[in-house]
C-alpha cells in the first residue's frame, strides 16, 4: 500500500486553544448524530451516515492547543467492495501557531489513493475540514450531517 495519506491545510485567526475546542466538538462539524464523548484521552465515539457509513474512534492523542489523534478501531462502507479500508487508520490534526495565525493540518493517515473509498472520502474530508471545520472555528457556526 502507498505510504501516502490524505492531508489538508488551513490558517484561521483563531488561537490554539479555540481551534483545539473546535476539533474536539465534531458534532459542531462533522456529524450531529456521533455518539459518545469526543473531547477526553481515551475515549470512544461512533460515527454513522445513514447505513452507509460507521465506524468506531478512540481518541490516542490529545495535547491541548496542539494535537489530536483519533485511531479508527472498526469501520464500515457500503459503496466498496472492502468496507473496513479506514480500520486502523489515524485521524490526526495538528495546530501551531505560525505569523499570528493558527495553522491546522488534517491528515487521514492510511487513506491513500490506492483505496477504493479514496475519491469519495478525501472530497469528504476536504469539504468538512476545509469548510466545516474552518467555518465552525471562523464564525461558530458548522455545517454537520444532520441526525439521521
Amino acid at each position: 500500500m502507498s505510504s501516502r495519506s490524505f492531508s489538508t491545510t488551513f490558517s484561521v485567526a483563531q488561537s490554539p486553544e479555540e481551534v483545539f475546542a473546535a476539533i474536539n466538538n465534531p458534532r459542531g462539524w462533522w456529524s450531529q448524530a456521533i455518539k459518545g464523548e469526543t473531547d477526553k484521552l481515551g475515549a470512544v465515539f461512533y460515527h454513522q451516515y445513514r447505513d452507509s457509513h460507521r465506524c468506531t474512534l478512540n481518541i490516542t492523542e490529545l495535547v491541548p492547543g496542539k494535537r489530536i489523534v483519533w485511531h479508527v478501531l472498526q469501520n464500515y462502507f457500503d459503496f466498496v467492495k472492502d468496507g473496513t479500508e479506514w480500520t486502523g487508520t489515524d485521524v490526526v490534526f495538528e495546530i501551531a501557531s505560525r505569523d499570528g495565525k493558527t495553522a491546522v493540518r488534517f491528515t487521514h493517515v492510511g487513506l491513500s489513493p490506492v483505496q477504493e473509498c479514496y475519491d469519495v472520502c478525501s472530497g469528504g474530508w476536504n469539504s468538512l475540514i476545509s469548510g466545516s471545520l474552518r467555518a465552525l472555528i471562523i464564525a461558530g457556526k458548522g455545517n454537520p450531517e444532520e441526525r439521521s
